[in-house]
């Protein structure tokens, strides 16, 4: 113990003689640890930890999977989740969900609140518990019971101010009286990421009973629901999807649907995570890349610095310290770096995901969960010790072989042939230059596709302009709009009329599904002149639209007219289609007049053709689209855009206004501008893009202080070689294309090595791309462009040094 403790203070000494670069060394290692550590939190917070529910393991989803209509999960409907309750053997626990948006009435606004018609049985497999009250019980499942609410403590403490007597109190949910019977404890939390709607919502703020009532089995294409369910003990996933399979082909039958139509069940786990784990596992490799080029960066600082060190070792060895003593004196001093490394990289850590939350990329589940725990400590001291062992075996390797006679005979210095200008005396610093360089490129090449990919992306048309354009989300989800269309109708007329005339304003209208906003909307639809195949279906996008939304969006007007204030309900049933459905069915261009219905005694006449609108994201090629108009459609729950000149802040203020001074009991929420959405709506690409450059920047820079400090301790070990070519007639610029000579050999066969390397990796992030191939040439050409003539810089300045030596003072010292 005495020993180790002397190791260390000697260390510690070492560590202040030596301050500049110890320092280099440990803000090296602190990014290098820092960026594993901050990583691995996120891989351990979704891949690695349990969901917070009684064996989160055993739950799952089930939804639709029809992939010949482009549809990879879609929500079942009530009589699906009959059929799969009475016909399965997999599963012990069942319940059907519905997400619904609800106004919540009795305060100076009306508030949008997001509610869940749940069966009792979900909040049991989810582990809830009352903090007052009740939950839902059975009982509540049945039809004709009283309304009851159960609330989330989020939504108790934020709106009724944490009420110790709110149990048997009464609320307003549109327009109606639900009585709270419970109030759920803190630490429950049920979200979009778990339980995934069609209308998209961040948290649940309140449970009501889900009825079904007795025509349930005969409710089959209303799927608009979520089912949730725990497997049985000793079933595996594999069994329960092929159990699910069985069930899903008597359906396909019996409801003669596509014949692709099946059903999936999808762990919770993996739900969760989504299709985030490639990007965090490409992630993670980047950063371990990093690292070990820190490593390598680090252990050739300590190669230069332990030839200063040879005359120290060669006493230590000749008064009688074994090799054993030597190698253990070596590793304390690096494992000593690799801690202060990893403490100092625990705050690079911290900060680096305080900028993750601050960007919010948009697509990383649990973001708030995502912290420094024990198993992330554990993982970065295991992580820190790893990597002194991994810098530390060249410096000990080299005290190792040292002949202390030749080192004492020769002052200390060169004790290893390390002079002269020759990287061939060198070779396990070249070795890890050579490596630095590979390593780099990989990182800088991926890092460019991905750039590459997002610059193209970027300069997709989304099928719209979104300059100048305001949007809002309405909720009139009072009974007089719900059981009336003409009044629902009425109202969006009415909020149209005033916007309209509002300073600035030159163009307004409604939408019921806006682009880029998660929100969904597809059905079936027959079409005229083209019915389908048995075994065949036709989903599409069904959106209803003011007569003016096209407009205000500056969507084009390909063929036809768009709608009118004559598109009513007493008028004959108008529907507009994109492009891409006008193509599809009829190439020539004679869509318009042509008709689709969904009831054969209604058909709906095509009255125009419009542009094709990038529906759910810029990289994404969605369904053909029908916008059928409001006033022959109205909806409830509208999305209002505005398109205007002014500022959007005072410009939202007004609108808001004018929408309450007709009906006070509508909600208005989600107010931002289309260029916002634009910008969010590619946070997965920037984030990916934008991390992926800052590490392949990073090891760069590594790459060049290693090949600088590798160059300089050449030239410095090599002043009396200079000295003889200098004495012998060598020109300053004959030992400066020699000096770079040296270097840029290392950085070619690191490129070169890189390049390889690079070629085979990046296959791996194929899915991540857009339009650009995971061998782009001009990538691949640019990129090793770029680092030769960083290496080219790094290896210049040593050379140039190269010039200020005098030979006579150079041979006089030797």
């Amino acid at each position: 113990m005495h020993t180790c403790l002397q190791d260390f203070r000697y260390a510690w000494r070492m560590f202040r003689k030596n301050w500049l670069s110890s320092l280099v060394i440990l803000a090296s290692l602190a990014i290098g640890i820092g960026a594993n550590t901050a990583i691995f939190s996120v891989v351990d917070t979704l891949l690695l930890r349990p969901l917070p529910y009684p064996r989160s393991e055993r739950l799952a989803a089930i939804w639709l999977h029809p992939p010949a209509l482009a549809i990879f999960r879609d929500w079942p409907s009530p009589g699906q989740f009959i059929d799969i309750l009475n016909q399965n053997h997999s599963f012990e626990q069942m319940a059907l969900a519905q997400s619904r948006t609800h106004t919540l009435a009795g305060r100076e606004q009306a508030e949008l609140v997001a509610g869940l018609r749940t069966q009792s049985s979900l909040l049991e497999m989810l582990g809830a518990k009352p903090a007052l009250g009740r939950l839902l019980l059975p009982e509540d499942d049945k039809p004709g019971n009283p309304n009851v609410v159960v609330l989330t403590d989020r939504i108790w403490k934020r709106h009724f101010s944490s009420d110790p007597a709110i149990v048997g109190k009464n609320i307003t949910l549109d327009g109606k009286p639900f009585t709270v019977v419970g109030v759920i404890n803190s630490g429950f939390l049920l979200n979009a990421e778990v339980m995934p709607s069609e209308e998209p919502m961040d948290k649940v703020d309140l449970f009501l009973p889900l009825a079904l009532a007795a025509d349930a089995p005969q409710n089959r294409r209303d799927e608009n629901y979520n089912i949730m369910v725990r497997l049985k003990p000793g079933v595996s996933l594999q069994q329960a999807r092929a159990d699910v399979d069985v069930i899903a082909s008597r359906i396909r039958e019996k409801d003669e649907r596509d014949r692709s139509f099946g059903m999936d069940v999808v762990g919770l786990q993996e739900q969760v995570a989504g299709d985030v784990r490639r990007p965090l596992l490409v992630l993670l490799g980047a950063v371990g890349l990093v690292l070990l080029i820190a490593c390598a960066n680090v252990a050739s600082l300590l190669l230069t610095r332990s030839a200063s060190r040879e005359k120290e070792v060669a006493i230590r060895t000749a008064l009688g310290a074994s090799w054993q003593r030597l190698a253990r004196q070596l590793l304390t001093e690096s494992i000593l770096l690799a801690i202060l490394g990893g403490a100092a990289g625990l705050l690079v850590a911290r900060l680096s995901l305080y900028l993750v939350r601050t960007m919010n990329p948009g697509n990383i589940p649990r973001l708030e969960d995502i912290g420094i725990n024990g198993s992330v400590l554990g993982f970065t001291f295991g992580l820190s010790l790893l990597t002194g062992f991994l810098f530390s075996a060249a410096p000990v390797w080299r005290a190792i072989k040292l002949d202390p006679n030749t080192s004492l005979k020769a002052g200390g210095r060169s004790g290893q042939n390390d002079g002269g200008l020759y990287l061939g005396r060198h070779r396990l610093r070249s070795l890890l230059i050579v490596s630095e360089f590979a390593l780099s490129l990989m990182l800088l090449i991926g890092a460019g596709l991905l750039i590459r990919s997002f610059v193209r992306l970027q300069n997709v048309s989304p099928g719209f302009t979104a300059d100048g354009v305001l949007t809002m989300q309405t909720a009139a989800n009072d009974p007089k709009y719900r059981h009336d269309d003409k009044a629902a109708a009425n109202f969006y007329q009415e909020i149209e009329s005033r916007i309209a005339h509002l300073p600035g304003v030159s163009a307004e209208g409604v939408v019921s599904v806006l682009p880029l906003t998660g929100s969904v909307g597809w059905g079936g639809i027959n079409v005229e002149g083209h019915p389908l195949p048995p075994g065949q279906e036709l989903q599409v996008d069904l959106r209803t639209a003011s007569a003016d939304y096209f407009r205000a969006m500056q969507i084009p007007l390909i063929q036809g007219r768009l709608f009118s204030e004559h598109d009513t309900a007493d008028s004959p049933r108008t529907v507009i289609i994109d492009e891409k459905f006008a193509q599809r069915f009829w190439p020539s261009g004679d869509a318009v007049g042509k008709h689709l219905w969904f009831d054969p005694k209604r058909p709906e006449e095509i009255v125009g053709v419009v542009g094709t609108v990038k529906q759910y994201g810029l990289e994404t090629d969605g369904k053909i689209a029908t916008y059928f108009p409001q006033q022959q459609d109205p909806s409830t729950g509208m999305f209002l855009v505005v398109r205007s000149a002014s500022g959007a802040a005072g410009l939202s203020s007004a609108i808001v206004r004018e929408i309450h001074s007709v009906d006070s009991s509508v909600a208005v929420y989600g107010i931002r501008t289309m260029q916002e959405r634009l910008y969010d709506s590619l946070a997965r690409q920037r984030f990916a893009s934008t991390m992926l450059g800052a590490f392949a920047a990073f090891a760069m820079l590594l790459a060049a202080m290693g090949l600088y400090s590798v160059m300089s301790f050449l030239v410095t070990q090599s002043t009396h070689d200079i000295g003889v070519l200098m004495a012998l007639g060598a020109l300053p610029s004959d030992v400066i294309r020699l000096v770079l000579r040296q270097g840029m050999l290392l950085a070619a066969i690191g490129i070169l090595a890189g390049v390889a390397g690079a070629a085979v990796l990046t296959r791996v992030m194929a899915s991540m791309l857009f339009q650009v191939s995971a061998t782009d040439a001009s990538t691949f050409a640019a990129v090793p462009v770029l680092l030769g003539a960083v290496a080219f810089a790094a290896t210049l300045i040593p050379a140039w040094r190269t010039t200020q030596v005098d030979p006579m003072v150079a041979l006089r010292e030797e």
